[in-house]
This record gives structure tokens, C-alpha cells and sequence, in this order.
């Protein structure tokens, strides 16, 4: 049984054919399904928003993966969940008071995570171990798809997994940002267990075999 879990990016896929899209990924095996919501305030783009994730929830069994790129996750954590998000990851840049909205996803019924940008350090974390059920480590700065892996990333999810396991929380650490089959091995040999990929599984001409291809290399020994 693959030991990483793998979450396809629909910020890559057609949103004509979202449906057909998530049905394809699916079939070939993904764990989740990540859907980016994005405002145009805290990142520089706008995508979608509570009705998109109440139609995912109608036509895929796997969970969904919401990211709130957004400036005030607070005010929408409610609906998200109500939408169908099974797992709710907000960013610590924009939260005054982390541990209070982990906390609320939570009593709502979601998994709760943190993101971190590639220029913020892990360590502000340090006070909310207990209330993490994932950390999501950008690896890319946020906004847009198909960017660049940035490299210190494998450190970061290495010296991540020394903490997370230090203080005895069972927290994934899943990996966002070109991830692609260059890096999905290393990611996972660093402590990565769960990998977001969008355009290296829906830009390609055939995202089934991608997906397949990308658990395949992430779990090589």
C-alpha cells in the first residue's frame, strides 16, 4: 500500500470539464481532491469559492482539500465546511489568532492545517502542535499554478518532520508548489506523506497516468 498520499490540483484543470477532470484523477488513484480558493487580496489572482466545492462534494467520493488563500479564512470556515471541505488549511500569515481558528475548523467537523509560505519559518507553529491535523509547506510562493519548485523547500520539510515527530504530534506535512517527478521522492524521503500537484498532472497529455506516475515515483526506495 503506497505510504503518500497524493491530492491533484484543480487550479490546473479545465474548469469547463471540472466534473470529467476529478472523475479522471480519481479512477487513477488519488487520495484528495485540492482546491485552491484564492481572493486577490492575500495572493495576487482570484479563483473560486463556497458554490465550486458544494458541486465537487456532489460528484467525487474523495475528500476535498480546501486551501484558503485568503485574508480573513474566519469569516468563511463555516460555509467551506458546510460546502463539503473535509480538510481546511488556512495560513499563518494572515491569522492573529492561529490557534482559535484551528481550533473552530475543528469543532466544525474538518481536519485542520496551517500553510506556510516559503519565507515564513516553521517555528511559528511552535505553540499550536496539538491542534495540527496537517502542516502544508508552500514551495512555491502562492498565487498562480505551474510555478517553479523552490529547492530550500526539501530542508524545510526535513527540519519539519525532526520537530513535528520531536514533540510527539501526528500531523502530516503535505507539499504545495512544483511538485512534480523530480521531487516527489525526495519530498517524501524528507517527511512529506501528502503531495499537491497540479500542473504536473493536468498539463500533461494524460493526468490518469501522471497520477500513477507521481505515486510511483514519490514511493521508490
Amino acid at each position: 500500500m503506497s505510504s503518500v498520499r497524493i491530492a491533484p490540483s484543480i487550479l490546473s484543470a479545465d474548469f469547463a470539464r471540472l466534473a470529467d477532470d476529478v472523475a479522471i484523477v480519481e479512477r487513477a488513484g488519488a487520495d484528495a481532491v485540492h482546491v485552491d480558493v484564492m481572493d486577490g487580496h492575500f495572493v495576487p489572482n482570484i479563483t473560486i469559492g463556497v458554490p465550486v466545492v458544494k458541486a465537487l462534494k456532489r460528484v467525487t467520493k474523495l475528500p476535498l482539500d480546501v486551501h484558503l488563500m485568503i485574508s480573513d479564512p474566519d469569516r468563511y470556515l463555516e460555509a467551506f465546511i458546510a460546502a463539503g471541505a473535509a480538510m481546511v488549511t488556512v495560513h499563518v500569515e494572515v491569522l492573529p489568532h492561529l490557534h482559535r481558528t484551528l481550533t473552530r475548523i475543528r469543532e466544525l467537523g474538518a481536519k485542520a492545517g496551517a500553510a506556510i509560505n516559503p519565507s515564513t519559518p516553521i517555528s511559528v507553529l511552535s505553540d499550536v502542535a496539538d491542534q495540527l491535523d496537517h502542516v502544508l509547506v508552500m514551495s512555491v510562493n502562492p498565487g498562480f499554478g505551474g510555478q517553479k519548485f523552490i529547492p530550500h523547500s526539501l530542508n524545510k520539510v526535513a527540519a519539519l518532520h525532526a520537530w513535528l515527530t520531536s514533540v510527539g504530534s501526528a500531523a502530516i506535512i503535505e507539499v504545495d508548489g512544483g511538485v512534480d517527478l523530480t521531487n516527489a521522492n525526495a519530498l517524501t524521503r524528507a517527511g512529506a506523506s501528502m503531495l499537491v500537484a497540479g500542473a504536473s498532472i493536468y498539463a500533461t497529455p494524460d493526468p490518469a497516468a501522471a497520477t500513477v506516475a507521481l505515486r510511483r515515483a514519490a514511493d521508490a526506495r
